[in-house]
């Protein structure tokens, strides 16, 4: 898998954004994270008829879904001025307002395994048989019946049993220990959260004392500031050691 950063302009179609890169691509993907705010919001509740439109100062607060050559499966959820959420699944006319940040992560197949050529050995020349001697044909055939003497057998010796050795196991390497600073209502520590959690890396929330600034991936003995810093990070496969741990 590998990450491809989207931005979008004002007054992009978010449905139709992502409908096009997946054909562009043909390949198959899905969102990772998503920053920005709508004019426009378009999207199907369950159980009704049509979509349902909403209009004004939106904030995404989460996309997610997938997106390939046959087209784009999301659901959107965002929030207006009142903090009202709404969410459903993503249609046609949700507009950018201001702009908009999508990471998507793009699947690639993996590679038949290649076969290694066998080399073909060349057929090995039969030499032709030295004839026989006319003097070994005129010997006598006593001389040709002569027993060879039968050799002694030798003293088996039993072999001596060793000692078993056992080798000792090689330590298992230590994960380093991943921390998440945090502060209550910033925006950025959540998504920073969320992209964690997507990729499968064990993490500790810990919340933020004083003026530092957030959020922070702390790595063993390594600080990275910022969402940006974090996503980075993951692009370069710097995390990949990470997952799973």
């Amino acid at each position: 898998m590998h990450a491809l950063p989207l931005q979008l302009g004002p007054g992009s179609d978010l449905h139709q954004s992502l409908s096009a890169l997946g054909r562009e691509r043909q390949a198959s993907g899905f969102v990772l994270s998503v920053v920005g705010n709508l004019s426009q919001a378009a999207f199907q509740c369950p159980g009704q008829s049509g979509p349902t439109l909403v209009r004004g100062d939106l904030e995404i607060i989460t996309l997610q879904g997938t997106l390939g050559p046959g087209g784009v499966h999301l659901h959107l959820s965002l929030s207006d001025g009142t903090c009202q959420v709404y969410g459903g699944h993503l249609e046609p006319g949700t507009l950018v307002q201001k702009g908009a940040e999508i990471l998507v992560g793009w699947l690639e197949p993996a590679p038949l395994p290649i076969q290694p050529a066998v080399a073909m050995q060349p057929p090995v020349a039969m030499q032709p048989l030295a004839p026989i001697p006319q003097a070994a044909l005129m010997q006598p055939l006593a001389a040709m019946q002569q027993v060879a003497p039968v050799p002694q057998p030798m003293p088996v010796q039993q072999p001596v049993a060793e000692p078993a050795l056992h080798p000792q196991a090689s330590p298992t390497p230590l994960m380093p220990a991943v921390q998440l600073v945090v502060r209550s209502g910033c925006p950025w520590c959540g998504r920073a959260e969320q992209l964690l959690r997507t990729l499968g890396i064990a993490h500790t929330v810990v919340p933020s004392s004083g003026e530092v600034a957030v959020p922070q991936l702390l790595v063993g003995d390594q600080a990275h500031v910022g969402y940006t810093a974090l996503v980075r990070l993951f692009e370069s496969g710097a995390l990949d050691h990470l997952v799973g741990g």
